[in-house]
């Protein structure tokens, strides 16, 4: 056995066996073994007895936009991964498109992670993209690391990186199919979306109408068909409508390889209660109606839905205008997932092993990262500690994302982030942060 240089005890340590009373053996930054509370500490090592503060897996967030470069006014590396670390996220991806340039390209990833380096707090890695004229890209990105790829069904919202059409769609999926890699969809059908009602102004009924869940069905319908017809792996980014549930669950039995993820604001936030002209509050697809919100819980519940990120998407605060219509559209809440997700949750009597698999476990096995994800012996010592009876109310001054635009301004969250560990070093507790010490990630295999 190596050395162990490290302890961390707790009366609750959430592993892939539920919630006990452990300690957890550190030798090199990696887990050596979960133990009895009581056990001795090994000669040499240091202990670090968190009480009654629950040690969660530190969190894997698969969806995360940091613009860098090109756009790091709206959220650089430094910032979003000091973000991270301060709310109990440990690793997470970039998503390929709002940095100029776009990773669609292996010199376009080369340049983000050169970027990416030293500024890094948490481990770091990357989706590349597909697009309708870079399917001669996608193999070499692949082969320098990047964990899939995603596109867009309907328009991104940024011109370096338009969407696919349906032939294109097809092109791209067989190709990723044939050197066996993943796609993740921003599913929203144009044609649904074009024939939506389209109006501008502050009201938000009106932003809800203009993106039907319609879209959503009709775009992962025809995914589930092309991933059965090519045998593709493919992947329903941010679910917003409760009614795909059932055709998911169905393609999932019949052997179709699909996934799909949710986002903490689609399980905490409602439409009801969206005030009208507050943009900070516009994504696509959209905060939806709280039956629906009901609906995906029920999903998430069942393992319909297989994990929940953040689809963290800043911008600077002059893009949110009053007008729904034409305000970007992005919620950002990195920092704020755990709470906010553990506050319903816990409303729903669900505990904090759920949250652990939907935030952490499931993310990883997403992206196939095998050494994050759970506490038990050969995964990285990554922890988010966690005092889940704690309250706290939301101020977006005191957060760590480069612009302090949040539709959680103002609400009371349960659960307060008390310190964040990556490979068994302490890189946040209470709000201080230490120097960067993230890596950057690469697919394995």
């Amino acid at each position: 056995m190596p050395d162990v240089q490290l302890v961390v005890r707790s009366t609750r340590v959430v592993t892939p066996e539920g919630m006990r009373p452990a300690a957890v053996l550190v030798a090199g930054g990696v887990i050596e073994a979960v133990v009895p509370h009581g056990a001795g500490v090994p000669a040499g090592a240091r202990l670090e007895d968190l009480g009654d503060d629950v040690v969660l897996p530190g969190l894997v967030d698969t969806h995360v936009h940091v613009n860098d470069p090109g756009r790091a006014e709206w959220e650089g590396f430094w910032s979003a991964t000091r973000a991270a670390a301060a709310g109990g996220v440990t690793t997470l991806l970039d998503m390929p498109l709002n940095s100029v340039p776009p990773t669609t390209t292996v010199d376009h990833l080369r340049v983000k992670q050169e970027v990416a380096r030293p500024k890094a707090h948490v481990d770091t890695g990357f989706w590349g993209g597909a697009l309708p004229d870079n399917v001669a890209d996608l193999r070499p990105l692949f082969e320098a690391g990047v964990f899939g790829f995603k596109c867009f069904l309907s328009p991104s919202g940024v011109e370096e990186f338009p969407e696919l059409d349906q032939e294109q769609l097809a092109v791209s999926l067989g190709e990723i199919a044939g050197f066996g890699g993943l796609l993740i969809v921003h599913a929203e059908d144009p044609h649904q979306l074009a024939e939506a009602p389209q109006r501008s102004g502050g009201k938000y009924a009106d932003f809800l109408a203009s993106r039907p869940r319609d879209a959503e069905n009709a775009a992962i319908a025809h995914l589930i068909g092309l991933a059965r017809k090519l045998d593709a792996r493919v992947h329903v980014l941010h679910l917003s409508s409760s009614d795909a549930l059932p055709m998911i669950a169905a393609a999932k039995a019949e052997g179709v390889r699909v996934t799909v993820e949710s986002c903490p604001h689609f399980l905490t936030l409602r439409a009801e209660e969206v005030p009208d002209g507050a943009t900070e509050f516009k994504c696509c697809p959209p905060i939806r109606e709280a039956a629906n919100q009901d609906a995906l819980w029920e999903g998430l519940a069942q393992g319909t839905i297989d994990c929940v990120v953040s689809d963290h998407s800043p911008c600077t605060t002059d893009l949110k205008t009053a007008d729904f219509a034409s305000a970007w559209g992005g919620i950002s809440s990195l920092q704020l997932g755990l709470p906010a997700m553990w506050t319903e949750a816990r409303r729903r009597g669900h505990g904090l092993e759920d949250v652990a698999r939907w935030m952490s476990a499931g993310p990883a096995e997403l992206a196939g990262l095998v050494g994050k994800g759970a506490i038990e012996a050969g995964r990285d010592a990554d922890f988010a500690v966690l005092d889940p009876e704690a309250t706290f109310t939301v101020d977006p001054a005191g957060l760590q994302h480069r612009n302090q635009v949040t539709a959680y301004a103002g609400r009371t969250l349960c659960g307060v982030v008390r310190s964040t560990w990556l490979r068994g070093e302490r890189i946040a507790a209470d709000g201080v942060l230490t120097p960067p010490t993230g890596r950057l990630l690469e697919r394995n295999g």
